[in-house]
């Protein structure tokens, strides 16, 4: 029998559910239960927004650095159990070991240790003439994450807020709700204070509306799909929450004619397989000229032959299942219509499941040629490896495809010279570019235009986004010498001749005015 959780980390401890449903976790390689867990209700939200609203004036109180050397205590705990996190990364998620270690697990410890140091030397005051002005904790922050790179993204929102001095709950994906009971328990290793830190799994329609309605939740910060975003902002409306949303993407590596083609292609692959293509920054579209079409198809091709497809405890895999059966019919589906919609050419891949792999949510990676730029499969996120080939004709066309979707993530730009492919970067309506192979840098801020989302995530951005801004005016000189010019200046009339505001007073015509 797969284990059963019955409990929620709710003020510093396992807190047992009143949830009578029950979510299961399944491994999507062999489609059998890993465990169940509760399906949280709302007072399950309601006690752990109050364990979190009850701790943040302490927490918000204490010094930063006393904050930074505890979530230092976090990122120790991470590195000490990072082989936990991958095994369980690869359990949940599909994801192969050895990938999980080295960049789900990897990249989210240096996210960590980034973000710690990002707050040691922030400037939270600072002097604007004769006011302070202050950045302080902006209150209880619900963090909404997904299932894709689960640790990561939860890294990316739970420190920032943290050290910015939040209190938090976090609500992970129902489906892969392991990885965060294991943070939890780094969580309570590094001796944050009870409440700090709150952790309730449930689904989005029921625990997630609970927490974003909640009166107490000051910011809203979820990571997921454009659909959850236009749902979540609708639910936070009515009480004007701060909302945070890094949502889906579309993106596209756009290939210029003087670009070396193997190195583009052979990058727009990888990242497009990475985590078997579930990721909101995959380069699923790869505009090329259209006289190169063929041969950056056989390139992609002969690339993506390379890659094995396979249990993911294996160390020789390289490519898992999808999560769920739900993804894996919906990959399906967004491929059955790519070959029979607007003349695309599937030249790889395809529906179906790989030879050999009739157990576990296992697809095929697949590649699309002469893909019209306005079909299903070039405008629709698929969240699977599939990628678009579209031809172009000049730069200024290539620009337009690039531009033409709803989304506004990521995307990227190649050329054999650095200054043009910057210049065309700028041209993208997006969040992020690499331009020509530029790594990600976590220092820099990270979001999308358009529908990809509201607000930025990393660096400084990415801890700001958890303060409020307070003006603190300042005595300096006389009330007139400061008051005076600055009311003048707006058009406000002097103060009336000596007597006469208290003979106002005294008739009574002032009554009220205080209100």
């Amino acid at each position: 029998m797969p284990p059963r959780y019955d409990d929620q980390w709710i003020g510093g401890r396992w807190q047992p559910s009143d949830a009578e449903g029950r979510l299961v976790v399944t491994d999507p390689s062999t489609e059998l239960p890993l465990a169940t867990v509760p399906a949280g209700t709302p007072r399950d939200a309601d006690l752990a927004v109050r364990a979190a609203a009850a701790a943040f004036p302490a927490w918000a109180a204490t010094p930063v650095r006393e904050r930074a050397a505890l979530l230092g205590r976090v990122v120790a705990g991470l590195e000490r159990r990072a082989p936990e996190f991958a095994a369980t990364i690869t359990a949940e998620v599909g994801a192969p070991t050895r990938v999980a270690l080295r960049t789900q697990v990897g990249l989210a410890i240096g996210m960590a240790a980034h973000c710690v140091e990002t707050a040691a030397g922030h400037v939270f005051e600072e002097r604007v003439g004769h006011s302070l002005v202050v950045r302080e904790a902006a209150g209880v922050a619900a963090c909404v994450t997904p299932w894709n790179v689960p640790l990561l993204l939860t890294v990316q929102k739970l420190l920032p807020a943290l050290a910015a001095g939040c209190t938090v709950v976090h609500k992970p994906s129902e489906l892969t709700p392991l990885h965060a009971r294991l943070l939890a328990d780094v969580f309570a290793e590094a001796d944050l204070p009870p409440g700090v830190v709150n952790t309730v799994v449930g689904t989005g329609d029921i625990l997630g509306t609970a927490l974003v309605t909640h009166p107490l939740v000051d910011v809203v910060s979820l990571t997921g799909s454009t659909r959850a975003g236009r749902q979540v902002s609708a639910l936070g409306a009515d009480g004007i929450k701060r909302i945070h949303l890094e949502l889906g993407g579309k993106n596209a590596s756009l290939v210029l004619p003087d670009a070396d083609l193997a190195t583009a292609v052979g990058a727009t692959v990888d990242q497009v397989l990475f985590n078997t293509g579930q990721t909101c920054l995959q380069w699923s579209r790869l505009l090329v000229p259209r006289d190169r079409q063929d041969e950056a198809v056989e390139l992609a091709g002969r690339i993506m032959d390379g890659y094995v497809t396979g249990d993911p405890r294996d160390p020789a895999t390289d490519l898992g299942p999808l999560v769920s059966a739900a993804a894996h019919a919906r990959v399906t589906e967004y491929v059955r219509r790519g070959a029979s919609e607007g003349g695309a050419r599937l030249v790889r891949g395809g529906p179906g499941r790989p030879e050999g792999l009739s157990t576990g949510y296992y697809v095929r990676p697949t590649v699309f040629a002469d893909v019209d730029p306005l079909t299903t499969i070039a405008q629709e996120e698929i969240f699977g490896p599939v990628l678009s080939v579209i031809p172009y004709d000049d730069e200024e066309q290539a620009v337009r495809i690039v531009n033409g979707t709803r989304y506004g993530l990521h995307g990227a730009v190649w050329s054999g010279d650095d200054a043009r492919a910057e210049r065309v970067a700028r041209r993208f309506r997006t969040g992020l570019v690499d331009v020509n192979g530029g790594s990600f840098n976590p220092a820099a801020p990270f979001g999308g235009f358009k529908q990809s989302g509201i607000g930025r995530e990393c660096g400084v951005a990415g801890l700001e986004a958890f303060l409020e801004t307070k003006s603190l005016q300042l005595p300096q000189g006389s009330a007139d010498e400061v008051v005076g010019p600055r009311l003048r200046a707006a058009g406000v009339p002097d103060a009336p001749a000596e007597g006469a505001a208290g003979r106002a007073g005294d008739s009574g015509e002032r009554e009220g005015a205080g209100a």
